[in-house]
């Protein structure tokens, strides 16, 4: 008889959830931590913690010359990059690390940073300046003291990768949570479809709203879990790459595609374009879904969304 298995393991320092469809119990939770091995492989790779991994060493050598790295780091680049030029520049993972220096949500800031300050760090922001060689397979940040990261795509490509483990370890159907960012496949034990929670943002553990999905992937941003309020104003831990500075007006933004790497990527700049603008780009996207929630509890969504 056919179950559902779970394991909650902290990674790439997010809450993530694994859970398979399967028979037996021990087989299960091998392919689970096959799952978390992938994951913690891919968090090597991607941390700008580490001095030995790859992003360290192109953000140590920015300004000074390329740095060959593997394939796969390269082709992450690279698809970063495209979503930079489909949203207009308000995906950049050169952001890496002025958020950190500005802004810290630990709810001790107690003023806004000064904004001339801001404006000098941000000139070292424009995926413009990544400059990728494919034949050599190197990655050359152009300005002294650029930096990149992933932040904003890394947990949805980690739950990518651990996906595809799990389907080529013959798993059938599960869900891969990288605390919040989400893909499934197949059905749920019993044969019905996942049904996904749609936070509330006013709160967090009650979902104002469900969808039944298969084959498909969530991501959520919201300014419900990291903000600070400076003289009575809100300020969500989203920063627009183009002013450095906070977005406010958007409490939580939800994309629904067929790629975990592609929702988490669009889910910033869905927050940060204003309504409007994010609407119309969604639209005219294929298979790209999402639903906004303004400071007001109103509620948009792109043309295909139902409510269940």
């Amino acid at each position: 008889m056919l179950k559902e298995f779970r394991k909650p393991q902290r990674l790439m320092g997010n809450a993530f959830e694994i859970t398979v469809v399967g028979e037996n119990e021990s087989v299960a939770y091998r392919h689970i931590d096959a799952a978390i091995t992938e994951i913690q492989r891919i968090e090597k790779l991607l941390t700008t913690f580490n001095e030995g991994s790859q992003t360290h060493l192109i953000n140590e050598n920015a300004g000074i010359m390329p740095v060959k790295v593997d394939r796969e780091v390269f082709d992450l680049i690279e698809r970063s990059l495209k979503i930079s030029q489909i949203t207009d520049g308000y995906f950049d993972i050169s952001y890496g690390g002025i958020d950190k220096s500005f802004w810290n949500f630990d709810r001790e800031m107690k003023k806004l940073p000064n904004p001339e300050i801001i404006l000098s760090q941000l000139k070292l922001v424009d995926y413009r300046n990544i400059l990728l060689n494919r034949e050599m397979q190197t990655v050359f940040l152009k300005e002294k003291g650029m930096r990149i990261g992933f932040g904003g795509i890394g947990k949805g490509y980690a739950a990518e990768m651990a996906k595809r483990v799990l389907i080529r370890r013959g798993v059938i159907s599960g869900v891969v949570n990288a605390s919040g960012d989400l893909t499934t496949w197949g059905t749920q034990a019993n044969g019905k479809p996942w049904t996904i929670g749609i936070a509330d943002p006013d709160n967090a553990k009650q979902p104002f709203s469900y969808m039944n999905i298969t084959d498909m992937a969530v991501a959520t941003s919201g300014n419900y879990e990291k903000f600070v309020t400076i003289e009575g104003k809100k300020y969500s831990h989203t920063i627009n790459p183009k002013t450095g500075m906070p977005v406010s007006g958007i409490k939580s933004v939800t994309v629904i595609c067929p790629n975990a790497e592609i929702a988490d990527a669009m889910a910033t700049p869905i927050t940060i374009m204003g309504i409007q603008a994010a609407l119309n780009m969604v639209n005219q996207i294929h298979q790209l879904e999402c639903i906004i929630i303004d400071d007001d509890n109103k509620i948009y969504s792109s043309q295909n969304i139902n409510f269940k």
